[in-house]
């Protein structure tokens, strides 16, 4: 694609990163078959090669987003199909993080918008603060149909009351270190999140749990918290960049004083925010360790592949597999779920289509919640018709978003636990 800044706007490092990133655009169109909001709406401006001529046009002008580049950028999941579509390397990832961070600097949204983002954005990252807002949501979270309106905000709150969980599971206290069962074989931090460990800290537990059976230490930093993605995909670079270099320096101290073998994630699209710190802090004071801890950065099933051992026998059950879009395009990790799941003696199947999101993205299901509810019908339908017993993760965005039509979803991890000696997954009693 031709590109036409100015050597001032060059000088920019932000604007010669995206001039790169354009420039590798061909306009083949092959993103627009796999992108999910492309396939629901039909609008050539909600593909990535629509929004890659918005977000050119954008900055090549220099002029403030306005209503139509807010429009399409925040109906872009960051699935990264097309990334994994696109026969051109475009890095379309960093090219719409830009445009988001554009779009949040110099776009005025409306007050209801911007209310729904803050509220999010003070809330979402804390368990603490989360725990209290969905204690505070339980007694009403059967009457969002009362709310008046159809307006964006009265939907937006409709969506959160309605994946506000019937009972908000007991806290659990993940800091410090949980020692190896027997021999040491290997000494990891795990990153604890933020939503996950108030929506269903039972994936930390049988996470730390199955680890130490297999002779791995875990640490859990107390300093560490959330990974940033949160508000890093609403455009909130700074406070993203602070999520970042806290995480970075909380683990570094573990690295320098004991030793790591790996930084491990069990929410995948954490995961591809951690990998990416290396990028995200590459200005930073702390880009070195960025880097350091970028490079030792696992999805907890890479981890496990080389070391799981099932001791339980084969349940007969078969597992529908639901790849995350974070783990399967924004970290390419495919197979190692998968293998570990049959090793663990389930029968596994895939839906059609597994390469399209189910809607959830983050705060997506929140923000955008037709086209989120519509992704969510989509993928039900096609992991019930592979006659699976239960749906599996690596995502606590998806479960929360499959949670509740008549099949359990769980964590990967949590099966393997129940495999590995551990118990089975409450969702599955």
């Amino acid at each position: 694609m031709q590109t036409n800044f100015t050597p001032g706007q060059m000088a920019d490092p932000e604007i010669a990163m995206a001039n790169e990133i354009l420039r590798r655009c061909v306009h083949c169109g092959m993103c627009t078959a796999t992108c999910p909001t492309f396939v629901t709406l039909g609008d050539e401006l909600d593909s990535p090669r629509g929004r890659i001529y918005l977000i050119k046009d954008m900055l090549e002008s220099g002029r403030d987003a306005g209503a139509e580049e807010a429009l399409h950028i925040d109906r872009c999941l960051s699935c990264l199909s097309c990334v994994t579509t696109c026969p051109s390397g475009v890095d379309y990832m960093h090219l719409v993080d830009h445009a988001r961070v554009h779009v949040a600097r110099t776009f005025n949204r409306p007050l209801a918008d911007r209310f729904i983002r803050g509220a999010m954005a003070w809330v979402l990252p804390h368990p603490a603060r989360l725990r209290a807002a969905l204690r505070l949501a339980r007694p009403v979270r059967k009457l969002g149909f009362l709310l008046p309106g159809h307006g964006m905000l009265a939907k937006r709150v409709r969506a959160m009351l309605a994946l506000a969980p019937g009972a908000v599971p007991q806290a659990r206290v993940l800091g410090g270190v949980h020692k190896a069962a027997g021999e040491r074989r290997a000494r990891v931090v795990l990153l604890a999140g933020c939503a996950q460990q108030v929506l269903a800290p039972s994936i930390n537990a049988a996470t730390i749990a199955l680890l130490n059976r297999l002779g791995v230490e875990v640490v859990v930093p107390p300093e560490a918290g959330c990974c940033g993605a949160l508000e890093h995909h609403m455009g909130r670079h700074e406070a993203a960049l602070d999520a970042a270099r806290r995480n970075v320096a909380a683990w570094m101290r573990e690295v320098d004083g004991g030793g790591l073998d790996a930084v491990l994630v069990n929410t995948s699209g954490c995961g591809t925010v951690v990998k990416d710190y290396v990028f995200l802090l590459r200005h930073d004071a702390c880009a070195a360790d960025a880097a350091k801890i970028a490079g030792m950065a696992q999805d907890v099933s890479e981890f496990l592949v080389k070391i799981y051992q099932p001791v339980r026998a084969a349940p007969g059950l078969t597992v529908a597999y639901h790849a995350a879009c974070s783990l399967q395009h924004g970290q390419q990790v495919i197979v190692p779920p998968k293998t570990l799941l049959r090793k663990a003696g389930f029968k596994v199947v895939e839906p059609k289509d597994a390469h399209l999101c189910c809607g959830s993205a983050g705060t997506y299901n929140i923000l955008q919640p037709e086209i989120a509810g519509a992704l969510r019908r989509r993928k039900l339908e096609t992991l019930h018709a592979t006659g699976p017993d239960v749906i599996a993760a690596g995502n606590i965005g998806c479960l929360t978003q499959l949670a509740g039509d008549g099949l359990p979803a769980v964590h990967v991890v949590e099966l393997l636990d129940w495999m590995a000696g551990g118990e089975k997954p409450a969702a599955m009693r």
